[in-house]
């Protein structure tokens, strides 16, 4: 093995990436050596590239990527639970404080000192990545690794906020955004017995969010608000849609104690009535990627009966024409680079 390695280099907001030979990182104590079989590119791949998203340290890394799957290479001092030749999932936390609230109370996901790969560590942008070895995920040894790697941070973010809504079987989820994060929610929640509305503004989601279990399907629109049908008043909206826009029509399909979820990065406010929230006891909140033991949670789903996703395959190469892609909304599923043959 030599000491170098490919990598797809952010060295400047919104330019190409640099594709070249630099140094193959070593795995320090706790850490492992993962050498990847394949990346997912995610939106927020897309927001840190853009310079919208930076980390408190001010200056992102310059390997982007959190949605690795590979085989461990090489473990550091002290790690007893990996060994060369193990699949292993590289997902967003690197690591955590550990000592927080959130980190004592299963909620490690919102620890204000997390430390995230392709953001404040280097990232799976490249052939090899150095992970913590307590928050590596053990994966299937078999299972095509492109299908796999979306799972670490889309279908996390899309079981974080399933189980963050606690939606129980009976119940009707609405979700709103039907791209590769919304359709991990319907296949989800549909598992969990849930009735899912699926909600987008492209009929072509839409059928293929009926085809993954969306017992209704509606097409957002400026008149969606006033014309939610009351039958299918939700126990819990989920937000997927990256825009303020559907918020009329997720106050208006929520019924009275449901939950709305927040999963999409949204900037712009939202108009809030206290006074219908008084009334209503409608609970609002936000997720964030997920944990650990929902990542683990969602890997076992998984190899009972895997999830459903358009993975588009590309090169290193072609990173930046990915990330392209996903910021013009043109990207059709989700998009993993494939390292070697």
């Amino acid at each position: 093995m030599g000491n170098t390695m490919l990598a797809a280099l952010f060295e400047h907001a919104g330019q190409p990436l640099r594709v070249m030979n630099v140094a193959r990182p070593v795995p320090g104590p706790g850490e492992i050596l993962v050498r990847l079989e394949a990346s997912g590119i995610c939106h927020t791949d897309v927001h840190i590239w853009q310079g919208h998203l930076r980390p408190a340290s001010g200056q992102p890394t310059r390997i982007l990527g959190h949605e690795g799957v590979g085989r461990v290479e090489e473990v550091g001092a002290g790690v007893a639970d990996w060994h060369p030749g193990d699949r292993a999932g590289v997902a967003w936390l690197h690591d955590t404080c550990g000592h927080c609230d959130e980190c004592h109370s299963d909620m490690e996901s919102f620890c204000q000192h997390q430390r995230a790969h392709g953001f404040d560590v280097a990232g799976t942008f490249a052939e090899y990545v150095v992970a913590d070895a307590r928050f590596a995920v053990p994966m299937p040894d078999e299972g095509d690794a492109a299908l796999l790697a979306p799972l670490m941070c889309a279908g996390l973010t899309a079981f974080g906020a399933v189980k963050r809504a606690g939606l129980g079987a009976g119940e009707i989820c609405a979700v709103f955004g039907c791209g590769g994060l919304g359709l991990y929610a319907v296949q989800i929640a549909q598992r969990l017995g849930a009735t899912v509305v699926a909600v987008d503004t492209d009929e072509a989601k839409l059928q293929i969010a009926a085809s993954l279990g969306a017992r209704h399907t509606l097409l957002a629109s400026p008149g969606l608000a006033a014309g939610w049908p009351a039958g299918l008043r939700a126990h819990v909206c989920i937000n997927f849609a990256p825009t303020p826009a559907i918020w009329d029509a997720m106050v208006a399909a929520i019924r009275p104690r449901g939950r709305i979820i927040a999963a999409a990065m949204v900037s712009q406010p939202v108009p809030l009535n206290q006074e219908w929230l008084t009334a209503s006891g409608v609970w609002i909140t936000g997720t964030s990627v997920g944990t650990r033991a929902q990542i683990r949670e969602l890997i076992q789903l998984h190899e009972a009966q895997p999830f459903e996703a358009q993975v588009q395959r590309v090169t290193l190469a072609e990173a930046t024409s990915a990330l392209e892609r996903l910021k013009a909304g043109t990207a059709k599923g989700r998009q993993a680079i494939v390292f070697g043959s």
